[in-house]
């Protein structure tokens, strides 16, 4: 089976195809950049994806070398995410679903990364930490369901570092503003006094943030320091909340995912802690790790194998779709 998996959750539009023995085919992603110093508008990221969509499609195919009549599934995210980006995923997914005759498998944007993490990190059942500019979880499998043992109450991390990063007036075209912060806090080793703030199993980040951001106004630290305090202070909170999962589910393996598991501090840490519970710990390339279509296409192909389907009327796109909503058939 051969499954095409688009992606277009939030700024990254990604189109990926994967067969059913887990060989990659084709990843072709595309990101939206908002202009300097602002966030990601959904309606001009979504405007983004509808005029990148046949291009990146055209250059899926090309890449894997296999026609469209060959794909037996089409993937795509029904949520969690803009609203506006999931729609023009669904929408492509439909039309191209009409045009070569080929089911359809609507898949939830969390448990795609966790799955992918599992295949490529020959992981059986793992504790996972999924960190994003869009969401921040702390995720495990228990009776048929990922469970979310933890989460942000505010902001995702990812959001905190990428508002940092633009208050610090950081840019770069060809790195992502959590790489800009990882290279400015390589350059220190000076911890500023930053709160740390864990409520039971969850995590908060938007107080963080504006203290952050203080500290920068106040001129007071360089801003290496800065970066430096913030990123050990929130990957601090989210290592801690894993390991308290970890210790409680008393399984044997952690699994980051999302796009700050490419942050190599994060993983440093992460492998420290799994290391001193003798469980196995295992982080993705950015390729993987980063919102991607071949994510997608591949929980298409393990719920597809399991008995799911997804009827054309199931196709409307949930903003809010959380892990624990899906019956896990698969595994």
């Amino acid at each position: 089976m051969i499954s095409l998996g688009i992606e277009s959750s939030a700024d990254k539009l990604g189109v990926g195809i994967i067969d059913d023995k887990g060989n990659v085919l084709s990843n072709v992603r595309r990101t939206y950049k908002p202009p300097y110093g602002s966030g990601i508008h959904p309606r001009e990221a979504s405007e983004y994806h509808s005029s990148t969509m046949p291009k990146a499609i055209e250059d899926a195919f090309h890449e894997s070398g296999i026609k469209p009549e060959e794909i037996d599934l089409i993937s795509f995210t029904k949520g969690p995410g803009f609203g506006p980006c999931l729609r023009i995923g669904a929408v492509t997914a439909r039309t191209l679903s009409l045009s070569l005759g080929k089911p359809l498998m609507a898949v939830n944007h969390p448990i795609a990364h966790v799955e992918i993490g599992r295949l490529v990190g020959e992981l059986d059942d793992p504790v996972v930490l999924y960190v994003s500019g869009g969401n921040t979880q702390v995720i495990a499998f228990s009776e048929r369901r990922y469970r979310v043992f933890g989460e942000t109450i505010d902001i995702p991390v990812g959001n905190c570092l990428d508002v940092f990063g633009r208050n610090a007036g950081l840019s770069d075209k060809e790195n992502p503003m959590g790489r800009m912060i990882e290279l400015e806090a390589l350059k220190s080793s000076t911890y500023v006094s930053i709160p740390y703030v864990i409520k039971g199993m969850d995590v908060s980040f938007s107080g963080i943030l504006t203290h952050a951001t203080r500290l920068l106004d106040s001129k007071k630290h360089p801003l290496e320091d800065i970066a430096f305090s913030l990123q050990e202070t929130v990957f601090s909170m989210l290592v801690e909340v894993t390991e308290r999962a970890l210790a409680h589910t008393r399984k044997e393996e952690v699994l980051v995912c999302g796009g700050v598991a490419a942050n190599s501090r994060l993983k440093e840490m992460l492998e420290e802690m799994a290391s001193s519970h003798d469980a196995s710990f295992r982080g993705l390339n950015a390729d993987l790790a980063l919102d991607n279509g071949v994510m997608i296409a591949w929980l298409g192909i393990l719920m597809k194998q399991s008995g799911v389907t997804t009827e054309f009327e199931d196709t409307i796109v949930d903003q809010h779709f959380r892990p624990e909503d899906v019956e896990v058939t698969w595994r």
